[in-house]
């Protein structure tokens, strides 16, 4: 296993070197050491709309309402016992780079198992968001940014935070209010960020408001001269929200780097996707907002890499925006108060077989890049980091009351420093006077 710490602040991975296989730039190491499955993969398809669709597998169910004896349920037509699909070998990472997502795969469940304890030992203030399954489609897309690009999480991506740069104890502080958490204790849950050092803006709770600031993150940098990518995650849910539209149609408008990562994890709360939307993927909303779209399958963090990897690069390259549909589910209710009862059972245990962390595990020996003692190693090492971690959250104080109404409000004669260079779009006559706004003229 490689030494590096687990606790380590994330460090740009080198640019690996490539070959093209089948028209397709690859990283070396690899195409190199991929199981041999030529022939035994089918290769990506397409859906009916044209959208690329990268997935080994289709959901043989649905889900319809169903009344019994004058009491609503949801009922499974199809079969829900298909085993699990084999991960599709990624086009760009090296042996490192899968042990190390592997390895924040494992953070990620491993940090929210003891805030779950913590929770239920009455330590967590408010509520607490889980993100069961998730951790193929937080890590492996947050790994393929770069050290300039940015983050628009939701309450759900604490393993991206984590990839970015974010210790553990930071969300457990944060969800204890703790005086040492990012926000000093003024605001709980996941609503924390950084846009000094680890560009990752805080989540919002309207849902969709963050594609909005990512929008505009990306055009300051266009301003100052850089192309920057920034992933704006939400779920089946908020992607019909208005605001999801208004930002990434202007991102989409201005050909920023906006990565719209659309969780489908097919729930809205407890609102299944065939009674949220009409269309079958929501990536075919990419051919009204005239951007590429892709769907994977979210539990497979190759086709998640790959995917967020190839939008990264267009961004970079100045090509705009970019739609990716990660098909996965929740595996915990809304939040701890949600105990998810509404998810009939046979739904619950296909996608268990889809444990994004087992799926990634079992491609490690496949390959030989890891065994079964390296990855039980992993999992011990992980847990002492963990506890260690936890052991700091809980004894950090509380914020002092004195310090209430500090840090609260933004003091808006602070300048903001550019991160990318100078402005290059200057008022050309600073005399000049601003015209008078149409809208108070209207009125006159």
């Amino acid at each position: 296993m490689p030494t590096k710490k687990i606790e380590d602040t994330r460090q740009a991975s080198p640019e690996p070197k490539t070959q093209f296989v089948n028209g397709t730039k690859s990283s070396a190491a690899a195409v190199a050491a991929q199981p041999d499955r030529k022939g035994s993969l089918p290769p990506a398809g397409k859906n009916p709309a044209g959208i690329p669709d990268w997935r080994l597998e289709r959901l043989p169910f649905r889900i319809e309402n169903d009344w019994v004896d004058g009491e609503y349920h949801y009922k499974v037509i199809g079969d829900t016992n298909a085993p699990a699909p084999p991960m599709r070998p990624s086009k760009y990472l090296s042996k490192e780079q899968s042990i190390e997502i592997l390895r924040y795969m494992i953070v990620n469940r491993q940090m929210e198992a003891a805030l779950e304890s913590m929770y239920k030992q009455s330590l967590v203030i408010g509520g607490l968001y889980l993100s069961l399954g998730q951790e193929a489609s937080s890590v492996a897309s947050a790994y393929a940014l770069g050290k300039d690009d940015w983050l628009g999480p939701m309450i759900r991506n604490q393993g991206s935070m984590v990839v970015k740069g974010f210790r553990p104890r930071d969300t457990m502080m944060q969800y204890m209010g703790k005086g040492a958490s990012p926000t000093k204790g003024r605001d709980s849950g996941s609503h924390y960020g950084d846009v000094k050092s680890l560009n990752v803006i805080a989540p919002i709770s309207h849902l969709g408001d963050s594609i909005s600031i990512l929008a505009g993150v990306a055009l300051g940098a266009r301003l100052q001269g850089k192309n920057i990518a920034g992933i704006g995650y939400i779920g089946d849910g908020g992607q019909s929200t208005g605001p999801t539209y208004e930002g990434f149609n202007f991102a989409a408008v201005q050909r920023l780097g906006v990565i719209l990562f659309v969780e489908h994890n097919s729930w809205a709360y407890s609102t299944p996707s065939e009674l949220q939307f009409a269309c079958k993927d929501l990536a075919d909303r990419a051919i009204g907002y005239g951007v590429p779209g892709v769907i994977i399958d979210g539990t497979d963090a190759n086709q998640v890499y790959d995917a967020t990897h190839e939008a990264v690069a267009r961004a970079h390259r100045g090509e705009g925006a970019s739609i990716i549909e990660a098909k996965l589910m929740r595996m915990k209710g809304h939040a701890m108060h949600d105990s998810a009862l509404y998810v009939p059972a046979g739904v619950k245990e296909y996608w268990k077989r889809r444990d994004p962390i087992a799926r990634m595990e079992e491609y490690m020996k496949e390959t030989g890049w890891m065994t079964e003692n390296q990855i039980a190693g992993m999992h011990a090492e992980v847990q002492r980091f963990i506890d260690e971690e936890r052991a700091i959250a809980i004894a950090a104080p509380m914020p002092p009351p004195e310090e209430a109404g500090t840090d609260v409000y933004f003091d808006n004669s602070v300048e903001i420093p550019v991160k990318y260079g100078e402005v290059r779009v200057k008022q050309a006559n600073k005399n000049r006077q601003l015209a008078e706004s149409s809208a108070p003229g209207h009125y006159k």
